[in-house]
Formats: C-alpha cells, sequence, structure tokens
C-alpha cells in the first residue's frame, strides 16, 4: 500500500486527532470546522513534513503517527529538513535483528558496501548521455567496485559524475560543485538535500520498521549522526533525486518552492523494479531492507536494490507512477503526495 507524503508549508495549522485521523486546521479552529479535504487518516499516512514554524500540534498527533509508523519531519528557516521523528520498533524480531545487525562480520558489511556504492554508481551513469565518455567512466568504475570499496571508486565517480550531469545547463554554474548542507552554496545544492532528506526519511522508516537500528551503519561512522544506516542505504537511491532535480534546473526551476517540493516527494512514488518485482519506490524500500537483513544473517548475498525501471518497461506498464501521484488541490481526491495549503483552499 502506498502511503500518503503530506507537507504542510504556507499558513499557520493547528493539528489535532478525531477518529484516527489526523486534522489539519487553522489556529483556534474547531473540530468540526475541519473539511473533509483536511482530514487525512493516520492508517493512510507515511510521511508528514512540516515547514510552517507556527504549525501546533498535540500530544495525541505525536502519539498517533508513532502508534500508525508514521515518521514527522520538520524543517528549519532555510527550507531543508532539521528533524525527525520515529517510532520505536513494534517489529517482535526487533532484538534478534538488532543482534544480527551489530555483530554482522566485517567481510559480510563489506561485500554489502561494495553492492550499495556499485549500484549507485550504475544508477548515476543512467542519467548521462548514452555513449559519453563520462558515462562509460562510471560504467567502467562500476563494474571494478571491490569488497569495501578500497579504491575509493565512488568518489572517483563523483569527479566525474556531477560536472557532467549538469553540463550544458544554463542556470547551473560549470562545472557544478556539489556541497552538502550549505544554505549558501550555489543552486540547485539545496533542491538535492531536500530530496535527499525525503529519502533519508522514508528509508529511516522502513529499517524502524525492520527492526534496525537506524543509527547503527555499515559505511557511514559519526557519533552526532543517529542515522548513518539510512545514510548507507540511501546511496543508491540518490542519483533518483539527482534526475529529477536536474530535470528541474534545465526547466529553469532551482527555489525550494511548493512546485519543487511537490515533484521530489512525488518521487516516493516512482514505479522501480526490485529483484525483479516491480512496484512503488516507497514500497520497494522495504524489501530493499528486508533483503539487508537477510544479508546480513548471511541466508542470502544479493541485496534487491531499487532500480529505476528503463523507458521501455515503463511503457508496458503504462506509466512512470504506481498509482496517483499528483498534488492535491480542493478539486482534487486523495492522492500519495499532497502539498496542503490551509483547509478549504487550492493546494500550492
Amino acid at each position: 500500500m502506498i502511503k500518503r507524503t503530506v507537507e504542510i508549508s504556507r499558513e499557520p495549522a493547528y493539528l489535532t486527532v478525531e477518529h484516527e485521523q489526523l486534522l489539519v486546521g487553522r489556529p483556534g479552529q474547531r473540530k468540526s470546522e475541519v473539511p473533509p479535504e483536511a482530514r487525512i487518516p493516520f492508517e493512510d499516512l507515511g510521511l508528514l513534513m512540516v515547514e510552517q514554524r507556527d504549525t501546533t500540534y498535540t500530544q495525541t498527533v505525536l502519539v498517533k503517527l508513532a502508534e500508525y509508523g508514521s515518521v514527522l519531519v520538520v524543517c528549519g528557516r532555510d527550507h531543508l529538513p532539521s528533524g525527525m521523528f520515529l517510532p520505536v520498533s513494534r517489529n517482535v524480531e526487533v532484538l534478534h535483528r538488532l543482534d544480527t545487525q551489530l555483530h554482522a562480520s566485517r567481510p559480510t558489511v563489506k561485500r554489502i558496501w561494495a553492492q550499495l556504492v556499485s549500484a549507485k554508481i550504475n544508477a548515476q551513469s543512467e542519467n548521462l548521455e548514452p555513449g559519453s565518455i563520462a558515462r562509460r567512466k562510471l560504467v567502467s568504475l562500476a563494474r571494478g567496485v571491490k569488497s569495501g570499496d578500497p579504491q575509493n571508486a565512488e568518489a572517483q565517480a563523483a569527479a566525474v559524475y556531477w560536472p557532467a550531469l549538469f553540463e550544458g545547463c544554463p542556470q547551473v554554474a560549470f562545472p557544478f560543485r556539489r556541497v552538502a548542507g550549505d544554505v549558501a552554496s550555489a543552486p540547485p545544492n539545496h533542491l538535492l538535500d531536500y530530496g535527499y532528506a525525503v529519502f533519508r526519511a522514508a528509508v529511516a522508516r522502513a529499517l524502524v520498521s525492520a527492526g534496525l537500528l537506524p543509527a547503527v551503519g555499515l559505511k557511514h561512522e559519526n557519533r552526532s549522526n543517529a542515522f548513518c544506516l539510512a545514510d548507507d542505504l540511501l546511496e543508491p537511491l540518490r542519483p533518483i533525486v539527482d534526475g529529477k532535480v536536474r530535470d528541474l534546473a534545465m526547466a529553469g526551476t532551482l527555489d525550494v518552492d511548493p512546485t519543487t517540493k511537490a515533484s521530489l516527494l512525488e518521487l516516493l512514488t516512482l514505479a522501480v523494479d526490485a529483484g525483479g518485482q516491480a512496484g512503488p519506490l516507497q514500497v520497494s524500500l522495504t524489501r530493499f531492507v528486508a533483503s539487508l537483513v537477510h544479508c546480513l544473517k548471511g541466508d542470502q548475498k544479493k541485496l534487491l536494490i531499487p532500480r529505476r525501471l528503463k523507458k521501455e518497461a515503463l511503457k508496458q506498464k503504462g506509466g512512470g507512477r504506481c498509482g496517483a501521484a499528483e498534488v492535491e488541490s480542493s478539486e482534487r481526491g486523495n492522492n500519495s503526495a499532497d502539498v496542503l495549503g490551509m483547509p478549504g483552499e487550492p493546494t500550492v
């Protein structure tokens, strides 16, 4: 089931609960006055992003988000996510999963990391022009990734990839330099950061649901990072965001605004392939994480890493997304990616 992604970004909102639904109302508004389009069943909600600084919550909202396994992400002044609220895992095998995660052998971890790096570089190559020198270099690097990536093929690929990705885009300074988390950096770094944060939250949610600890990573190790494992699994998914941001940049859209945010949120419904099974990315993340558990246990060797379906496969399946993925307005029905303004008004 595709869970809905909801963002609140325009005017102050008051979030409360009634009949197992999240009510998005105005401050001081009675529950009975909240219109139907601003009532969201918690069982349908996967990710709630709140950017509006004056939004207020009841304690029950946070409890219900946790009970239904939803993720709350709050954004700062720079419009980028700055914090995340995750549920405590209710997986019945959580202790066994944590034991498996903490005691995985070093060779196993290194083999898993090599798969993630190789998949990331391959996905990056698919964002570049077919037959180009840069694309051929990336394909060659992906083939040569060894256990643990001792040659740092990931960094070698990045040096080739980023200038080539935005080459020819008049809105982006050439050569483009990827800088993470710096609001003063050249665009479209801020759009990349936003998209990665959305994916990071979705991956973290899948990890917690599987009984794994997001803080214990495979390669990423930082005592101040509570999502090292999420960042590990995020690596091969980043090129999905990169491709969308490149398209936005080519169209002259570089601002983090309701339109670009909606485009990036909708990526969670993108049709992907994971281990031969097609489905929306949000659903495929569950299979991805489940395969990680099996690899850590030694039951299997290959991760089921989500990959974008090729154009030929998309034509056969009837499109690039699974399920509805529009920006909801007061005239539209329930969809899986909503950017909510205030109840009763057209969505921005």
